[in-house]
């Protein structure tokens, strides 16, 4: 156990003296903090600590997880930070991690289990697997935005995408049903000349995917819901999220962004269809996505239609992609998101990145 007083710089060796298991990292972090009889939880150490009322102990418990985040301190309180505990908080299994800063400008800080490093220059991997839409997006300055936050911030996140289902040896389709087939019912490491999730987890940290338009598209619902059918309906479409979620809770160690759908301009689609894609991806933002896991959403969709049911003409390319100039303003967004999620701010950050 140490304990560290106000106005003083942490260095990686005082907090490597507190650690006494090696450390087990995972994406699907989360901190609890308790204030007497309060308690909250947090995606993030410096989420917890702004939550700390002034002048009053805490405790910040950790999962035996790593965070890449720095550390201030400023509450004239002690605070005790406890790491390395299991995923109820009850017992150690390891010991929590802090790649990043920490610097106290009041209070005081006592720790156990937890070491303090500098920013890893071991590469967090991201995947971004999509088609046309997903790739004007890209073209807006997806690279450039991670390019150049690495340089701004001492990161080291590698970023690539791939155009998933490839449209060779699995049909051109990225739909709810898709990824339920491939990621899903199928099994192995690949199926129809696709990664399965237990080859992308294993190459990658970040997995980011998405649909295209036409999952806006949405009939209505028959009352016989299929999670085998190809039909796009909000029935099926449920069953089919609700498995990859299962699905993707199975590989802790790797975080999850999925977009919500983007969407059709008004003369390719008809109003009752559209106003049922508006209510599925409101049903994702807010009953599918749980805090506290590793799945998390980019609402591609709000920023497309500015809360209305269709893309906005300004934003179109003439049909129910894109434009260049929209691409430009939300790609940044979009890299936000990314490293928010990879960050710890998943859950406290904007869920569009503006």
């Amino acid at each position: 156990m140490t304990i560290y007083r106000a106005r003083r710089f942490l260095s990686a060796a005082l907090l490597a003296m507190a650690a006494v298991f090696t450390p087990i990292t995972s994406f699907a972090a989360t901190v609890k903090l308790t204030q007497g009889d309060n308690i909250s939880y947090h995606t993030s150490i410096s989420a917890a600590f702004g939550a700390i009322t002034e002048g009053s102990s805490a405790d910040v418990q950790t999962q035996a997880v790593t965070f890449r985040e720095d550390l201030s301190l400023d509450r004239n309180a002690p605070v005790r930070l406890i790491g390395g505990l299991d995923s109820t908080y009850s017992q150690p299994v390891g010991s929590t991690t802090v790649e990043g800063d920490l610097t106290i400008s009041s209070g005081s800080l006592e720790t156990s289990n937890l070491v303090l490093t500098t920013h890893s220059q071991t590469p967090v991997r991201i995947i971004f697997l999509h088609h046309s839409t997903g790739g004007v997006i890209w073209g807006g300055g997806v690279p450039n935005f991670i390019s150049n936050y690495n340089s701004s911030h001492n990161t080291n996140y590698e970023i690539e995408e791939r155009a998933y289902p490839d449209g060779v040896n699995y049909p051109w389709a990225n739909y709810p049903y898709d990824y339920w087939k491939i990621w899903v019912n199928a099994s192995g490491p690949t199926y129809s000349g696709q990664d399965t999730l237990e080859t992308l987890t294993a190459d990658y940290d970040v997995i980011v995917f998405k649909h295209c338009f036409p999952v806006s598209n949405i009939e209505a619902d028959t009352g016989h819901p299929d999670i085998t059918s190809d039909r796009k309906s909000i029935e099926n479409y449920k069953l089919q999220y609700n498995a990859l979620k299962t699905r993707m809770h199975q590989y802790p160690g790797t975080k999850f962004i999925v977009w919500t759908g983007a969407a059709l301009i008004q003369g390719e689609t008809t109003p009752e269809n559209a106003e049922r894609a508006r209510q599925f991806f409101q049903w994702v933002r807010e009953s599918w996505d749980e805090k506290g896991d590793n799945i998390f959403v980019w609402d591609f969709w709000t920023l497309e239609t500015e809360g209305g049911l269709y893309l906005k003409p300004e934003y179109s390319a003439g049909d129910s992609h894109p434009n260049s100039s929209f691409a430009t303003t939300v790609a940044p967004y979009f890299g936000k998101r990314i490293v928010d999620v990879i960050e710890g701010a998943g859950d406290s950050g904007s869920i569009t990145g503006h």
